[in-house]
């Protein structure tokens, strides 16, 4: 399969400065049917060296300022979001930006919980209602559903599948994680049956055990294999894949 984003005016991903955002960066910019705008955030860009000198060195490419667990840092980089992409819109968000408290039952806390599902559940909700009009006004301007059209994309994980947690799947012990990604497909699920009758598609993805500094050392992907999947998995979904949790293969995941 082939990174096809040429009918994708804009793209937004957040958490950019390093492992699976990043390498999304580095391979749309690589990609002959790229998009025409790549917009790359980061909580601090200017501790982002790599990603500042993609963009530095990339034309179409912007680094925004995005806090997603803070309202004034989502309120200011959608405004300097619809300065760059105008009147056409975002075609497609991608809620990537998560953490991992590493917990087990003995060791969780209170504010493990709470600090994980801010990240990876409340603020990707809050990050894509406060886009939700540049994603609406993309949605206007064409058919069908996809990211030609308008798109929200979270980065989800197996490891949020209540299926999949029992037996040898259940050795990884990350509670707060694990709970906070079961929370997030919910969240996608709601996103869809709300933005449908707009077009806009909505789909969480799992992109793979990979080795980040989230994932780790024993993970059996790199991210540049995770992330040469998981675009044309991105590029290539429909209709068929709205509200659904699909991996990197496309295939859909057990909820």
């Amino acid at each position: 399969m082939s990174i096809n984003f040429s009918k994708c005016h804009s793209v937004l991903i957040t958490g950019a400065s390093r492992g699976l955002g990043l390498q999304m960066v580095k391979q749309l910019i690589g990609s002959p049917e790229r998009p025409k705008k790549i917009i790359a955030t980061a909580r601090d860009p200017a501790a982002a060296e790599d990603l500042q000198a993609l963009a530095a060195s990339n034309p179409g490419v912007d680094v925004v300022t995005l806090d997603v667990t803070s309202d004034v840092s989502v309120d200011d980089a959608v405004q300097q979001v619809e300065s760059i992409v105008g009147a056409d819109g975002l075609n497609c968000l991608i809620n990537n930006a998560a953490i991992n408290i590493s917990c087990n039952l003995d060791t969780v806390t209170r504010d493990a919980m709470m600090k994980t599902y801010e990240s990876n559940t409340v603020a990707p909700l809050f990050v894509t209602k406060a886009f939700l009009p540049l994603l609406r006004t993309a949605a206007v301007r064409g058919s069908g559903m996809g990211i030609h059209r308008s798109a929200v994309i979270n980065v989800s994980s197996l490891l949020g599948s209540v299926q999949l947690n029992w037996g040898e799947m259940a050795s990884f012990k990350s509670i707060a994680y694990r709970a906070s990604k079961s929370a997030l497909n919910m969240v996608t699920r709601c996103l869809a049956v709300d933005l449908e009758d707009d077009g806009i598609l909505c789909v969480a993805l799992h992109p793979g055990w990979v080795r980040t500094d989230m994932g780790g050392t024993m993970a059996p992907l790199s991210v540049e294999e995770s992330i040469s999947s998981v675009l044309p998995v991105i590029s290539g979904l429909t209709e068929k894949n709205h509200g659904g949790f699909v991996d990197y293969s496309g295939d859909n995941v057990p909820w």
